[in-house]
């Protein structure tokens, strides 16, 4: 066996020091504690307002996709025949010229982060894009505002 200078063999002494002691444990937790403390406040709410540019992104990809439509068909889809225009011509004599395989991808509409329809709204040639929100009514505040293409900050 063998034993350091002060006379403990060395087998002794890593017995004595293998786990941490109680008060190692508790100074430890109280950091971890303190530090979540800190950060879990900066990271709430975080989700809506993630959500909400997300909204803001694909409005941009809905937007590009009429922008196609506008160049294929001379004119934007009118406010009645809505975003459905970009899954099927809704008017063959109207638009001639329309995608033979449509403007989406897979034939389906796009859905906000909340899984909702967006709104299209024509104005004399101008479009505009709306989500209702997270909550899925019109109006409302801070995470609950529509949200409206042409107030998104790209």
């Amino acid at each position: 066996m063998m034993y350091n200078k002060n006379g403990i063999s060395e087998h002794a002494s890593s017995e004595a020091r293998a786990g941490f002691s109680l008060i190692e444990l508790m100074i430890v937790i109280v950091i971890l504690g303190l530090l979540a403390s800190l950060v879990v406040p900066n990271i709430m709410g975080k989700g809506e307002e993630a959500k909400q540019r997300l909204v803001c992104v694909q409005m941009k990809n809905i937007a590009e996709t009429l922008k196609m439509f506008k160049l294929d068909n001379g004119t934007y889809p009118t406010t009645e025949e809505g975003l459905e225009s970009l899954t099927a011509n809704p008017d063959a004599s109207k638009y001639p010229f329309y995608s033979k395989s449509g403007y989406f991808e897979d034939e389906k509409m796009p859905m906000d982060s909340w899984r909702n329809g967006f709104i299209y709204i024509n104005k004399e040639g101008k479009f505009d894009l709306v989500s209702m929100g997270a909550d899925r009514k019109e109006g409302g505040k801070d995470e609950y505002a529509d949200i409206r293409f042409s107030e998104c900050k790209f």
